[in-house]
Formats: structure tokens, C-alpha cells, sequence
């Protein structure tokens, strides 16, 4: 890396390179490893785990190149951090329940200028959805919680009432406050998923390969048809959707 850096004889696009235009490729190569693992494939993890080292060993070099730090600062900081909270493994402290959250914690409150929060911590960069999760699981750690999913589907019928009124004839004058009531239910959303126990973002990942999966199939149906997507109508795309669908529920 610290070649493809080089000024006089790197490669020009390494070299343009700052934090925040590698950044989005960071994210990219995470949910690539992430991709590898849903799909159980080895060989791509492989590969995909070492597109993702090399990410945390650009940003290094550019904070090498900056006088803030190196990889060795990366890989002893993490190190430091491991053994700090596992005083049961590398100290002869005793397991205790909420010790890592307690270590975190203690952690997030001395980095922060800010009163400390409940809510301290949750990264903004987060994917919307995996951060409304994170944020609740937080405020339900001081007691700020529903007690029964039941509780949040009523308010999950509450929140697409008010999504409902918003949507009179004139809604598009009024977009903010549509936009607004549309993010309220995506956030119950996310609350019952939680209280599910379900990771929305897997179980949204799950839909929209299955989506991508009997599209493609209706699209070569239509093939052995001599149409297109294109050309067909709605309801010769509906016919053959409910009949796909029909196909894989009785398919063991």
C-alpha cells in the first residue's frame, strides 16, 4: 500500500485517495463478507475477508502518511482493548453478568464531551434499520421498552393511521411530514422485529433474494412465451408470480 501511495511511481487513483472516498468502499467490503457468509461460500469469504484488510490497511497508510498513527497502532489498540475487557480470561477477575456492556461503557463516557446517554455510542454510519434497532435495544436497557409485541403492532396500527391521513390528494405539498410519518413506521418496525427476536436487516436481505429469485423466473417464463417484461401486462406477470410462488410452497 505504502507503494501505491508513492507520489513519484504509485498508482494514481491510491495515491487521490483520502479517508472519506474510501470510506463507502469500507462499508462495500463488509457487507460483501457479510454476502459470503449468508451464502456459506468459503472461498469468497476468503477472498472478501481479505478485500476487507485491505481497507483497514489503506486508511492506515494514510494516517501513517498523516503522522497520526500506523497498522501497529491499529492492531495493538484493538489488542489492548481485548485483553482491558476480558479481565476474566487475562486477569484474575471474576465472569460477571454485563461486564463487557459495563467495560463499553465506561469507555464511550470518558471519549464523550456530552452528558453521557444511554444512547452513547451507536455510530451514525449505521444502516437506518440496524441503527433503530441499536438505539432501542439501548433506551431498553434503562427500562424504556414495550413489555409485549402485541403493544407495539397497536402502535404499529397507530403509526399507518397517521401515514393514512398524510395521504390526501395534496400529500405532495406536504412531503416532510409524510416522509416523517413513514420513518415513525419503519421504526416500530424495526421495535418489533426486536422484540421478535428477528434481525431486520437478514430477514429483508432473505426478501429480497426471494424477490430477485421469482422475478428472474417469471422474466424466463416470458422468454419461452417470445415476450419480454417489457411487453407483457400486469396481470400475465401476476398469473405467473402466484404460480411460481404456488411451485415453491410445494417444493420440499
Amino acid at each position: 500500500m505504502a507503494r501505491l501511495r508513492d507520489r513519484d511511481t504509485g498508482c494514481p487513483w491510491d495515491v487521490e485517495q483520502d479517508f472519506s472516498t474510501i470510506a463507502p468502499y469500507t462499508i462495500e467490503e463488509a457487507y460483501e463478507v457479510a454476502d459470503a457468509i449468508e451464502r456459506n461460500d468459503m472461498a469468497e469469504l476468503k477472498e472478501e475477508l481479505g478485500d476487507l484488510l485491505l481497507q483497514v490497511v489503506f486508511h492506515a497508510q494514510m494516517a501513517d502518511e498523516a503522522g497520526h498513527f500506523d497498522f501497529d497502532d491499529v492492531t495493538n489498540t484493538i489488542s489492548e482493548k481485548m485483553v482491558r475487557r476480558h479481565p476474566h480470561v487475562f486477569a484474575d477477575a471474576e465472569l460477571t453478568a454485563g461486564a463487557w456492556e459495563a467495560h463499553k461503557e465506561a469507555e464511550r463516557h470518558e471519549k464523550s464531551d456530552m452528558p453521557p446517554s444511554a444512547l452513547d455510542g451507536v455510530a451514525l454510519a449505521l444502516p437506518a434499520l440496524l441503527r433503530a434497532v441499536k438505539l432501542q435495544k439501548r433506551a431498553a436497557r434503562v427500562g424504556f421498552d414495550w413489555s409485549d409485541a402485541k403493544d407495539i403492532l397497536a402502535k404499529l396500527r397507530e403509526e399507518l393511521g397517521e401515514l393514512t391521513d398524510e395521504l390526501t390528494p395534496d400529500f405532495e405539498q406536504n412531503r416532510d411530514a409524510l416522509i416523517d410519518e413513514f420513518g415513525d413506521v419503519l421504526f416500530v418496525y424495526a421495535n418489533l422485529a426486536r422484540h421478535l427476536d428477528i434481525d431486520p436487516e437478514q430477514a429483508l436481505r432473505g426478501t429480497n433474494a426471494k424477490f430477485e429469485r421469482r422475478f428472474r423466473e417469471v422474466e424466463q417464463r416470458l422468454v419461452k412465451q417470445g415476450k419480454t417484461a417489457k411487453d407483457a401486462s400486469l396481470d400475465e406477470m401476476e398469473a405467473l408470480w402466484i404460480a411460481i410462488k404456488r411451485e415453491e410452497k410445494r417444493s420440499p
